[in-house]
């Protein structure tokens, strides 16, 4: 798509905050004109619709868009929407109860090229893991996570992370 079709969406997505919980239809309407641009079959719109009905509380109507926008490819359209479909997906599925499929979808993420969304993917799969129950895995993923961002502790916080999902403690 266009930088001008991305710039307009950006500016919408900008303006989410002025819109209250009584008002989420009326963002998504924002965001389903813009989408209406895009042939039928686009994942990205998909992905902007899905983006929408999850950031406006409706975690189970993003579910199949965000699945469709995947299997359409989005990860080969954009390999930084195709990762964030893939958190998103994964909490909106812990949302709605399929916290396991949210943990299969994130796990291998752990393993991709290395980018800024590699601590939303720690933390998203860590809420997963204690949902099912899996608390330490999760806070070793968020430590591990944290470890780089403080001011000192780094090698500390990342041993106590490592030794979190240690099978011999």
């Amino acid at each position: 798509m266009n930088a001008d079709w991305n710039e307009r969406v950006d500016t919408a997505w900008a303006t989410f905050d002025d819109y209250d919980e009584d008002h989420g239809a009326d963002f998504r309407a924002v965001i389903d004109t813009l989408v209406a641009e895009l042939p039928a079959d686009s994942p990205l719109g998909l992905f902007e619709q899905a983006c929408a009905w999850d950031s406006t509380g409706h975690s189970d109507r993003a579910v199949p868009l965000y699945r469709e926008a995947l299997a359409l490819g989005l990860s080969e359209d954009s390999g930084y929407k195709g990762r964030r479909a893939k958190i998103q997906l994964s909490s909106s599925l812990r949302n709605i109860g399929q916290a396991e499929e949210g943990v299969k979808l994130l796990t291998p993420e752990l393993d991709a090229p290395s980018d800024e969304l590699d601590d939303a993917v720690r933390a998203c799969l860590a809420l997963c893991l204690s949902s099912l129950g899996r608390d330490r895995e999760g806070l070793s993923l968020v430590l591990g996570a944290l470890a780089p961002h403080l001011p000192r502790y780094q090698r500390s916080m990342a041993n106590y992370a490592r030794l979190l999902t240690d099978p011999d403690r």
